[in-house]
C-alpha cells in the first residue's frame, strides 16, 4: 500500500495549524500553533504503531527499528504567510491535483511523506538494521532552539537527511549569517518606515510616512499613496534566492535617497553591493545578500539581512567585508557551512535512489538554504524540490502537486530502506 490518499489527507490537516513562531506559552515554546501541530503529528504516527516521544513541545521524534541510530529531520513550524494569497493559507485545501498551504513543500508535507513511507516499510515487513529517528522540530525557521533542546534532552544520531531542500541530493550548504545594521539618520526625511516580516523571506511590502509628500515622484517609483503614506508592494521569496523575489525595501529608500545619507548609504550597501561581499564565491556559488527588514527607530535605520556564504569559505571573510562599510552590526544568527563529499556512500546512495525512482541521472548540488541537515555530523539534504519547480516555498499561494507526494513517498520509502538495510 503505498498511503497515497491518507497521506494528502494528513498533509492538508497539518496545513491547517498555523505553526508560525507565536507567543510562548506553558508547554507551548513556539507558540500553541507549533504545539497543536506537533502533537497531531505524533498522534497520527501513534495511530500508525510507532513509538513516539514529545519533548517539551520544542520537537518530536517517530521511533522504528533497533541497532546504530540514523535521522530523518524534518520541521513542523512555518514562516508567516505574508500577503498576496489566492487561497487561504491555513485551509489546507486539496484543489486542482495541488494542496494549498504554508508549509506545504516548506516541510509539512515531505514531513509526512517521510511517516507514511516508514509505515509502507513496516506493512511489508522491513526491519531496519538501524534505529529510525524521524526527528521533527518546531523552531527551524527561527533560530533551531528546538535542535538545542533536542540536543539537550535527547541524542542526535550522527547520519541521515533532512527532506526539506532540492532533489537530487545536496551535497553542501552556505553558511547563514543573518545580521542587523544600524544607520544613524540625522533628520529624518520621513515620520515612519517599516518592511518585512521575516529574516530570510525577501519583502513583500513595506510602508513609510515622509515628511514631504511627493505622489509624482512615488508613483515613479511604483509606490502606492494610501492617503500620506507610501506603500511598496513586492514578492516574497525565500531568503537563499532572493532573485526569485521583489524587494519591497527599495523602492521606498529610492524615494528618499536624494535627502537622506543614510538612505543612500543603505541603497549603496546593501543593495548595490559597494563592498563587493557578493564577489566572495565558490563551487557552491556566490553569497547572497537580502536585506529583508527594515524599520525606522530611535533615531536610525535598522537593516536586517539573509547572507549566505560559499561552504569553503569562513564567516570571517564576510564579517571583515561588513567592519568596512563602518556601520555598527550585530550578528542575530549564525549557521556554519555544510559540506560533504560527493563522493561519500550517503550522497551516492541517495543519489542512485532518486536516479531509481525518476529515471533522471542527476549530480549532486549544491544550495543557499539551510537545512536540518547541518544538525548532524554526517547529513545531506534530499528533497522536495526538483529542477524546473515553480518558487513556491517562503512565497503566496505555496502547495505541493498530489503527483510530487507520489513519488516523495517512494523515493524516501526507497532510501529509508537502502540506508537502514
Amino acid at each position: 500500500m503505498n498511503y497515497l490518499e491518507e497521506a494528502v489527507g494528513s498533509i492538508a490537516e497539518s496545513i491547517r495549524f498555523d505553526s508560525s513562531l507565536q507567543k510562548k506559552l506553558r508547554g507551548a515554546p513556539f507558540g500553541k500553533g507549533a504545539a497543536d501541530c506537533l502533537e497531531h503529528f505524533l498522534s497520527l504516527a501513534e495511530k500508525l504503531g510507532f513509538e513516539t516521544k514529545n519533548y517539551e513541545g520544542y520537537a518530536g521524534e517517530v521511533l522504528f527499528g533497533e541497532g546504530e541510530e540514523f535521522a530523518v529531520l524534518c520541521h513542523l513550524d512555518v514562516v508567516p504567510a505574508g500577503s498576496g494569497w489566492e487561497k487561504d493559507p491555513f485551509g489546507g485545501i486539496v484543489e486542482d491535483g495541488k494542496i494549498w498551504g504554508r508549509g506545504a513543500m516548506d516541510d509539512k508535507g515531505p514531513a509526512v511523506c517521510v511517516l507514511y513511507a516508514m509505515k509502507a516499510l513496516k506493512d511489508e515487513g522491513f526491519v531496519p538494521k538501524k534505529r529510525i529517528k524521524l526527528i521533527v522540530g518546531c523552531n527551524e525557521e527561527d533560530g533551531w532552539a528546538c535542535i538545542e533542546h533536542y540536543n539537550e534532552v535527547a541524542h542526535m544520531p550522527k547520519t541521515g537527511f533532512s527532506p526539506d531542500a532540492d532533489f537530487p541530493v545536496i551535497y553542501a550548504e552556505k553558511g547563514i549569517l543573518h545580521v542587523r545594521l544600524h544607520f544613524p539618520v540625522i533628520e529624518p526625511p520621513f515620520l515612519r518606515m517599516q518592511g518585512g516580516t521575516g529574516a530570510n523571506m525577501v519583502c513583500d511590502l513595506c510602508e513609510a510616512v515622509p515628511r514631504v509628500f511627493d505622489e509624482k515622484r512615488a508613483q515613479s517609483l511604483g509606490l502606492a499613496c494610501e492617503g500620506r503614506k507610501l506603500v511598496s508592494r513586492g514578492k516574497s521569496a525565500h531568503g537563499s534566492t532572493p532573485e526569485k523575489g521583489v524587494n519591497a525595501i527599495l523602492p521606498v529608500l529610492k524615494y528618499f535617497e536624494g535627502e537622506s545619507e543614510a538612505v543612500r548609504k543603505i541603497v549603496a550597501y546593501l543593495f548595490d553591493d559597494a563592498f563587493g561581499l557578493k564577489k566572495l564565491s565558490d563551487e557552491t556559488g556566490p553569497l547572497t545578500l537580502s536585506p529583508n527588514k527594515i524599520v525606522y527607530r530611535k533615531g536610525e535605520l535598522q537593516v536586517i539581512c539573509d547572507i549566505r556564504y560559499p561552504a569553503t569559505m569562513s564567516a570571517n571573510a564576510v564579517h571583515e567585508k561588513l567592519r568596512k562599510m563602518g556601520v555598527p552590526y550585530e550578528t542575530l544568527h549564525h549557521q556554519k557551512p555544510l559540506l560533504v563529499e560527493k563522493n561519500d556512500p550517503l550522497v551516492t546512495t541517495l543519489l542512485g535512489v532518486y536516479e531509481r525512482c525518476t529515471g533522471k541521472k542527476a549530480e549532486p548540488v549544491a544550495i543557499g538554504g539551510g537545512t536540518y541537515a547541518r544538525a548532524l555530523a554526517h547529513g545531506v539534504a534530499f528533497g522536495p524540490e526538483m529542477e524546473g519547480d515553480e518558487a513556491v516555498i517562503h512565497q503566496p499561494n505555496e502547495y505541493i502537486t498530489v503527483e510530487r507526494v507520489k513519488l516523495l513517498l517512494e523515493i524516501y520509502r526507497e532510501a529509508i530502506r537502502e540506508l537502514t538495510k
